[in-house]
């Protein structure tokens, strides 16, 4: 057992592919909020699949965005927040092993338990309770709490002020995506870790700034005892 030594202050971490397991069901509900709002499936439909599967870890809405005009993409991102919650209500998720666990040990030893998302706030509430983490973490964010979504760092500042965090070397930021990572970079945090666990294979993510690759969350507790 690792606990991260005095002088940590919080773990910033996604929430779908790093936290909890995603099983596909991100991008199934982003394909059938496109055939909701009209997009027919085809060569259209393949190329924003593949424009979303690309930029995995943003907000949803700036997702849909990049492939619909704005009145559209705005009924697309509602309509897949309803798909999504349905898919999670049929599917039912759970934690990766060992995570509850490590945010329990965590806030025992004083550090702080943030998640952030690219998830709406409905959706966003919906999780934390599927999961039975609302007395588990100390903060949940989503891109409206904060003012953008990742890749900027703007969740993660929130965060560390809404905390009272008073060193960002002291933030520990995990994510399983591109997006993750860079937005972890931006805010200065003292670690920034890739995980396998979620969209993006290690490759993908050794081509975005990090100071570690893990093979799960819960591996954060021996990096962070460790520095």
């Amino acid at each position: 057992m690792h606990i991260a030594p005095p002088g940590w202050e919080l773990l910033v971490c996604d929430m779908a592919g790093t936290a909890f397991s995603d099983d596909g069901l991100v991008i199934e509900a982003f394909r059938a909020a496109l055939l909701d709002t009209g997009l027919p499936d085809g060569p259209r439909l393949k190329a924003a699949l593949a424009s979303f599967d690309g930029n995995r870890g943003r907000s949803k809405l700036d997702a849909f965005r990049d492939v619909l005009p704005e009145e559209q993409a705005r009924s697309a991102n509602e309509a897949f927040e309803r798909r999504y919650e349905e898919f999670v209500a049929r599917a039912g998720i759970k934690a990766f092993p060992g995570v509850e666990d490590l945010f329990v040990r965590l806030r025992a030893a004083g550090v702080r338990i943030a998640l952030i998302t690219g998830f709406a706030e409905r959706t966003r509430e919906a999780l934390v309770d599927a999961l039975g983490w609302r007395e588990t973490v100390d903060l949940a964010l989503s891109p409206s709490n904060a003012g953008r979504g990742r890749p900027f760092p703007d969740m993660i500042l929130t965060a560390a002020l809404q905390l009272r965090v008073t060193d960002m070397h002291a933030v520990a930021v995990v994510g399983d995506t591109r997006s993750d990572l860079l937005a972890g970079w931006r805010s200065g945090a003292g670690v920034v870790a890739g995980v396998t666990t979620g969209a993006h294979a290690r490759a993908t993510l050794e081509t975005a700034p990090h100071t570690h690759l893990l093979d799960s969350l819960a591996e954060i507790e021996t990096v962070m005892a460790t520095r």
